[in-house]
């Protein structure tokens, strides 16, 4: 498998920790993996950007632009910043639930992610998630980095086993949160393998 996936959201959002289980997955799979990570100001809750390569062709852990074939955006802002490195017809899966930079409260903007979501659905091919609405299950949004995994993956996007995901998860995440992580995956899974047969 030849595969370019970007990851991007703000800091806590937990990107870092998604392209992790998925690089560890592919490699568990025999495949070639090289990642990086801008983190930039993510304690503040700046940009965190994340790229995984998975497959022979890569030479080098960051994405070129335009060959990224699957997107994870945790915040519509951030899929828009980041779309010179998709490819065209890539699939993008984003989340609607919008994080209001600091600069944008300290000026009163009203950003609530809308204009964004709208740009991506008119020119791209996107599955669109809400982060407050899919998590309000488990009580906090902290589960959404593992649920946008299961989306990916049970889209078919991410070409990565559920078993191998879910085995990661488990290597990953301390024993007292892996059962629900792995729910939460479970849940996200069920949503990509809808959205595909729409």
């Amino acid at each position: 498998m030849n595969k370019d996936v970007m990851i991007c959201g703000v800091g806590g959002q937990g990107t870092v920790l998604a392209s992790k289980i998925i690089a560890a997955a592919a490699m568990e799979e025999g495949n070639c993996v090289h990642s990086a990570e801008t983190i930039g100001m993510a304690q503040r809750g700046g940009s965190v950007t994340s790229h995984v390569r998975i497959g022979e062709e890569a030479c080098s852990p960051l994405i070129p632009h335009g060959s990224a074939q699957l997107m994870l955006a945790f915040e519509p802002a951030e899929a828009v910043r980041n779309l010179c490195y998709m490819q065209q017809g890539g699939i993008i899966v984003v989340n609607t639930a919008a994080t209001k930079p600091v600069t944008a409260s300290l000026t009163g903007s009203g950003y609530d992610g809308t204009d964004m979501t709208a740009y991506l659905a008119d020119k791209y091919n996107c599955i669109f998630v809400n982060a407050d609405e899919l998590c309000r299950p488990y009580g906090s949004t902290k589960f959404f980095n593992i649920m946008m995994l299961g989306i990916a993956a049970g889209s078919g996007a991410l070409g990565i086993a559920k078993d191998t995901i879910t085995g990661q998860i488990e290597k990953r995440i301390p024993a007292r949160f892996a059962d629900i992580n792995k729910q939460a995956f479970l849940a996200g899974y069920a949503i990509g393998e809808r959205e595909m047969t729409r």
